[in-house]
C-alpha cells in the first residue's frame, strides 16, 4: 500500500504538549515545529546519504579512542569517538572465525570497549575490574577470541560515561551457513540520544532532583480531564496516593528531550537518515538501541514489519505494525517496500518528548512526511504493582466538597471498619481538596481487611490484607513482607548462597515495593496498551517471540533466584533487593547448573537488564522454543523470568543498562 504520509501534508501535531520555553530541540524548538509539518529537505536528505555508518570488515581491527568536537544542535561540545566516528565504526565478522581488536587509548582517562552479547572469554569481555583492568591512557589492548555467533549486535564503553558521549558502534556478524531470512539490501538503525551537557552534571542535577528533566508534570486542568473520564472519588485517591508516595503520574523517564537530541546512525531530526531500495526488494533493518537512557517505540507507517531476530537469533516471524526497543536490546525486521514510494522510519522516545527519523525511499528526491508523536504516557496503579480491582468506593459521597486547600481535619473515621474497601458511610461535606493533605484524620482504631485507601495516612494503622503499595510507610511495621528465594537470600548472600527469607524493609535504598506485580509477558509497555484499538497499531510483545530453533537445553532449572530491582525515586537511588553494588556479595552460578532468575520490578522505571557472557533464555509460554535474549526489559511494577546455563567460568557483569541507574542496580556474577 502506498505511504498515507506520502499524500498531503500532516495537520496536526503533539508539539503543543510541550513547553516550548524550556525545551531546546535541534535548532530550537521552531525548527522543530516546522519538521512536525513539512517533508524532509531535500538538500538534508542528499547529505545524509554520506553520513552513514562507516563499515571494517575482516579479521584484525585497529580502533582508537578519541575525543572529538561534535555539532548536533547548533553548539560544539566533546564527544568520545572510536576512528574519529560518531557512532564508531560497523564492525562486520563471520561466524566461526577469530578476530583481533587492537584498541588504542588516546583519552585523558581509562577506558574500555564491551562487545555487548558477544558470547567469549571472561577477560575478553571488557569489563573493568572483571578479569580486566581497563586500557590506561596512551594504551593499547589487544582483544581476541573467536566469534560463535551471528546476527545483529553492538559495542560500547562500560568505562565512566563514555558510553553517552558517543563510545558505541554495531556489529553484524554473517552466519557460517546459508542465512535463514531471506532478504536483498540491509541497513543498519542505531538509535541514540546525546546531550550537550556532560553526563556528570546530568547526573548530579539528577540526584539532587530526580525529575529535574520532566517539564511535563500533571496541571490542574488534568485534573479536571480526569474526573470528567473517572469521575471525582477515584481521581482523588489516585491523585492521593501519588502525593503520598511523593512520587509522578508522569515520571517515564529521567532524562528527557528538554536536554537529549535523539539520532539515528548518529544523524539528528532535522538531518534525519536516508536509505534507498530498488523495485521488488527485501529490506533487512537491524535495529540497535545504543542509547544511554532512552527507550524508544518504532514504526515505518505504511508498512507491515517482519520481526525475525531478537538480539541476534533468529526467531520465528512476527508481523507487526510497532515495536518497543530497550535500551541495548536490538531487533531485526523485514519489509517490502513499494517502488516510486517513501516510508518514514519512526522512532519515539518512551515519553513522548521527542523523536528520531529516517527516510527510506527508492528515489532521492521522494520524503516520506514525519507522523505526529503519540499521546504522553501516563503511570497507572498496575504500574505501581498495585491490584485495585477489590477496591469499591461508588458509594462515597463527595456532593459538598469544597475544592481548596487540602485541609481535611473535619473528617472523623476513628470508628470506621473496612472490610472489603466498600466506604459508603463517608461524608465529605467540609472537605477541602488540594495537595492531598489529610492531617485531621484519626485511624488509630481503624481495622483493615482487604481494602485499599492509599490517600490516607495509616501511620498507626494495623495491616492486614490490604494493598498498600503507593502509601507513605516511613512509620509502618513490616511484619509480613518476607522475600524467598530458593538456593539464593534477597540480600546479605552468604558464601554458601544458603536460603535466607529477609524483610523487604523500606528503608532510604527502597521507597516502594510492587505487592502485586503483573507478568509483562503480553504487555506492550505503558503509552502502547491501547494502540491495537486506538490506531489499529499491532505491538510486539514478549509473549509473540518463539526461537527458531528448538530450545538448546531443556533441561528443569534445578534452583531459582529471585532479584528485585529496588530504588528510591526522591532520593535518586537504584539498587537491587535494596542493597546496592558496593555493598553487595557476588551472585554465586555454579559451572554447567541450569537455573531461573526471575525480576521483579518494584519501581515506576522500565529496566532493561543485562546479563553479561550467558543468555537469558526468556520464558515466553513455549518450552520448546524458547528464544535467547542478552538484554530483558522488565516493565513497572511487573515480573519476568528466563532461565540460564551457567557455561561461561568466571565473573561477569550483571545490571540495569540504563547509564545512571547502573552505579547501583548492578552485581557481580561468578562462575565457578
Amino acid at each position: 500500500m502506498k505511504s498515507q504520509y506520502m499524500i498531503k501534508p500532516m495537520t496536526q501535531t503533539t508539539n503543543s504538549e510541550l513547553n516550548n520555553s524550556r525545551r531546546r530541540f535541534v535548532f530550537g524548538a521552531s525548527a522543530m515545529l516546522a519538521l512536525m509539518s513539512t517533508p524532509f529537505p531535500k538538500n538534508a536528505f542528499a547529505n545524509a546519504l554520506s553520513q552513514s555508518l562507516s563499515q571494517l570488515s575482516g579479521k584484525v581491527f585497529d580502533l582508537s579512542i578519541d575525543y572529538k568536537m561534535v555539532n548536533f544542535t547548533g553548539k560544539s561540545a566533546r564527544a568520545t569517538v572510536v576512528n574519529q566516528l560518531l557512532p564508531a565504526p560497523l564492525l562486520r565478522w563471520k561466524e566461526g572465525e577469530t578476530v583481533t581488536l587492537r584498541v588504542k587509548n588516546n583519552l585523558d582517562q581509562d577506558s574500555s570497549i564491551h562487545w555487548h552479547g558477544i558470547i567469549l572469554p571472561t577477560e575478553m569481555d571488557g569489563v573493568p575490574g572483571f578479569s580486566f583492568d581497563g586500557i590506561k591512557p596512551g594504551e593499547t589492548f589487544e582483544y581476541q577470541f573467536t566469534v560463535q555467533q551471528s546476527g545483529t549486535y553492538w559495542y560500547h564503553s562500560h568505562s565512566g560515561y563514555q558510553e553517552q558521549t558517543g563510545l558505541f558502534g554495531a556489529i553484524v556478524i554473517d552466519p557460517a551457513t546459508p542465512d535463514p531470512v531471506i532478504y536483498d539490501r540491509d541497513y543498519v538503525i542505531m538509535l541514540s540520544d546525546w546531550s550537550d551537557e556532560a553526563p556528570e552534571n546530568i547526573y548530579a542535577k539528577l540526584k539532587k532532583q530526580a525529575d529535574y528533566y520532566n517539564y511535563r508534570e500533571r496541571t490542574v486542568m488534568d485534573f479536571f480531564s480526569d474526573v470528567n473520564k473517572n469521575g471525582l472519588a477515584n481521581t482523588w485517591n489516585a491523585r492521593s496516593m501519588w502525593n503520598n508516595a511523593r512520587m509522578s503520574d508522569s515520571d517515564i523517564s529521567d532524562v528527557t528531550g528538554s536536554t537529549y537530541t535523539y539520532l539515528m546512525n548518529g544523524n539528528p531530526p532535522q538531518q534525519g537518515w536516508q536509505g534507498l531500495f530498488e523495485q521488488g526488494e527485501k529490506v533487512r533493518l537491524r535495529f540497535i538501541n545504543s542509547s544511554a537512557m532512552t527507550i524508544f517505540d518504532v514504526r515505518i507507517p505504511g508498512l507491515k514489519m517482519s520481526v525475525v531476530a531478537s538480539d541476534g537469533q533468529n526467531i520465528q516471524p512476527v508481523s507487526v505494525d510497532e515495536f518497543r526497543i530497550g535500551v541495548a536490546e536490538t531487533y531485526d525486521v523485514v519489509i517490502e517496500p513499494e517502488v516510486d514510494n517513501a516510508y518514514c522510519i519512526f522512532a519515539q522516545s518512551i515519553d513522548r518528548t521527542g523523536f528520531t527519523v529516517g527516510n527510506l525511499t527508492s528515489d532521492a528526491s521522494l520524503h516520506a512526511l514525519i507522523p505526529p508523536m503519540d499521546p504522553r504516557p501516563v503511570l497507572s496503579h498496575s504500574d505501581m504493582g498495585m491490584d485495585m480491582s477489590g477496591m469499591d468506593m461508588s458509594g462515597m459521597d463527595h456532593s459538598k466538597m469544597d475544592m481548596g486547600a487540602g485541609d481535611m481535619s473535619g473528617m472523623e473515621h476513628s470508628k470506621m471498619n473496612m472490610g472489603g474497601g466498600d466506604m459508603p458511610s463517608m461524608h465529605h461535606s467540609k472537605m477541602a481538596m488540594g495537595g492531598g493533605d489529610m492531617p485531621g484524620m484519626d485511624h488509630s482504631k481503624m481495622a483493615m481487611g482487604g481494602g485499599d485507601m492509599p490517600g490516607m495516612d495509616h501511620s498507626k494503622m494495623a495491616m492486614g490484607d490490604g494493598d498498600m503499595s503507593g502509601m507513605d510507610h516511613s512509620k509502618m511495621a513490616m511484619g509480613t513482607a518476607k522475600a524467598t528465594v530458593s538456593g539464593l537470600g534477597l540480600a546479605g548472600f552468604g558464601s554458601n548462597n544458603e536460603i535466607k527469607h529477609i524483610d523487604t524493609e523500606f528503608d532510604p535504598q527502597v521507597d516502594m515495593r510492587a505487592d502485586a506485580p503483573k507478568s509483562g509477558l503480553h504487555d506492550p509497555g505503558i503509552g502502547l496498551r491501547d494502540h491495537q484499538q486506538q490506531f489499529n497499531r499491532k505491538v510486539l510483545t514478549y509473549g509473540d517471540i518463539k526461537g527458531l530453533h528448538p530450545t538448546y537445553d531443556t533441561r528443569q532449572p534445578s534452583r531459582e533466584i529471585q532479584l528485585h530491582l529496588t530504588g528510591n525515586m526522591n532520593r535518586y537511588m537504584w539498587s537491587v533487593n535494596g542493597v546496592k553494588f558496593m555493598d553487595a556479595a557476588p551472585l554465586e552460578f555454579e559451572y554447567g547448573e541450569r537455573l531461573r532468575i526471575t525480576l521483579v520490578n518494584d519501581t515506576m522505571m522500565t529496566h532493561p537488564m543485562h546479563l553479561h557472557g550467558m543468555w537469558s533464555e526468556l520464558e515466553t509460554g513455549d518450552a520448546d522454543f524458547i528464544p535467547r535474549k542478552h538484554t530483558v526489559l522488565v516493565q513497572p511494577g511487573s515480573k519476568i523470568s528466563y532461565l540460564v546455563t551457567a557455561d561461561a567460568k568466571g565473573q561477569w557483569a550483571y545490571h540495569c543498562h540504563l547509564l545512571f541507574h547502573m552505579p547501583g542496580m548492578f552485581r557481580k556474577v561468578v562462575v565457578k
